[in-house]
């Protein structure tokens, strides 16, 4: 029977506003700093991320953003917490409640793609996420932040038709008392959905197009022959397959939010389609496609928060180079692509037509601008490296030129945040390019 405290939230959560997030990996050579990483998402107006564990430095760098944070309970630590109601409340203690309310923390993802990734875990994973739930409760925070695990979409079998699709039954004994919780619990049933890989692995059985957003027309639109109904691309029949499936074990109260997706901009040779332009694409198409309302042909109207995977290319993720090559941003804060989203407005402001740099100004003092080059170079964590006799920005070799070189480095580092193109008032922005002007 489901109460009606969590038939309240569930009712919240279905009319919620959908929004995007961004997930945060960190297996980069040069991790940025926590303050530059939440210097570029305050920039590019990021409202909603997604951490992989509950990072002391990153939580203390959010705090007092606004931003909504997701932290995680990294899947080796799954079993200690699923096997020991002390240890989640101390988990919860010392990565939450030492944070909360300052940062904005609204769930907690407990483990990874268990069922795929760590399988040995699974009998444990809902004693963990009740464990950690009643940490919650224990502080007054179980309404504040919810408790869920992301799921990988592999576990849905049967996928197409929608209306067909059912959960592999090998984990029934573990997902039917996790729906119970989620819906008990007012929390998301959350799920990891990857068009790409649906894609390459279905032998040229999903065209490119249905693959990424792309608008078709209505006979090139795939039809569930139960329903009738129309898709015109993978990701509304995955989330609405996850509806059907969760229907199939008699639950209809669960909404979905997806947790991870996205597309590669670069791939070995036998991976042609991890292109710049097909990452642009898909992740363009899915912003426009979650924020305009659209929902689902199960569910219309209502849209399902997403989170693309994700914030930057991590250069030390094993396997093929696609693996490394997600991100929206390199590690320096530059975007790997400019997303074709004119008029968005409210999130991923790397769109800006309005291009700007930040330079030295003319005429300022040598001695004050050799301090700042020097700040940039040494505390500010500028690569100064390209600029070193020999290298392709020594060349003019000048402190002004150097100088706009480590400024707009920075600046473009820090995520071109207010205030960080001043240099005690030795630079400013300008629309510029800098490597245009002879310096």
């Amino acid at each position: 029977m489901l109460d009606m405290d969590a038939y309240y939230n569930i009712c919240i959560i279905f009319l919620a506003e959908a929004f995007i997030g961004v997930n945060i990996g960190t297996d980069l050579s040069d991790m940025p700093h926590p303050t530059q990483v939440v210097a570029l998402l305050k920039a590019q107006q990021i409202r909603h991320v997604r951490l992989y564990d509950a990072d002391r430095g990153m939580l203390v760098a959010l705090a007092n953003t606004g931003i909504q944070v997701m932290v995680s309970v990294p899947n080796e630590q799954l079993l200690g917490i699923g096997q020991s109601n002390s240890t989640a409340a101390n988990w919860v203690s010392h990565n939450v409640v030492a944070h909360y309310p300052a940062t904005n923390i609204t769930a907690i993802c407990v483990g990874s793609e268990v069922f795929t990734a760590v399988p040995n875990a699974a009998s444990v994973l809902v004693n963990a996420m009740k464990f950690i739930q009643s940490a919650l409760v224990a502080s007054n925070l179980d309404r504040q932040i919810k408790v869920s695990t992301p799921l990988s979409s592999s576990i849905i079998l049967d996928s197409f038709p929608p209306s067909q699709a059912f959960f592999n039954k090998t984990w029934n004994p573990v997902l039917i008392p996790m729906l119970n919780f989620l819906q008990s619990t007012g929390s998301h049933l959350m799920l990891n959905i990857y068009p790409y890989y649906d894609y390459m692995q279905s032998n040229g059985v999903i065209p490119l197009d249905y693959a990424l957003l792309k608008p078709l027309a209505p006979n090139k639109e795939a039809v569930d022959a139960n329903t009738l109904v129309h898709y015109s691309n993978v990701f509304d029949a995955m989330i609405d397959a996850t509806y059907f499936a969760m229907d199939f074990l008699n639950f209809t109260n669960v909404p979905v939010m997806v947790t991870e997706t996205g597309w590669p901009s670069k791939g070995d040779s036998n991976e042609p389609d991890a292109t710049l332009d097909n990452a642009n694409t898909y992740n363009s198409n899915l912003i426009r496609h979650v924020l305009n309302k659209t929902g689902t042909p199960k569910h219309p109207g209502i849209a399902v928060s997403t989170y693309i995977y994700e914030l930057y290319n991590e250069d030390l993720k094993p396997g093929p180079v696609s693996e490394k090559n997600w991100g929206l941003f390199n590690a320096n804060g530059e975007p790997v692509y400019i997303l074709h989203l004119t008029g968005s407005g409210l999130v991923l402001a790397n769109d800006t037509t309005n291009q700007t740099y930040c330079t030295a100004k003319q005429g300022a003092d040598p001695k004050m601008l050799q301090a700042a080059l020097d700040w940039a170079c040494g505390p500010g964590k500028v690569d100064c490296s390209a600029m070193l006799q020999g290298e392709p920005c020594y060349q003019p070799d000048n402190v002004i030129a150097h100088a706009t070189y480590a400024f707009n480095s920075y600046y473009n580092q820090m995520g071109k945040a207010p205030g960080t193109c001043d240099f005690n008032g030795v630079a400013a922005i300008t629309t510029t390019n800098p490597s245009k002007i002879v310096l």
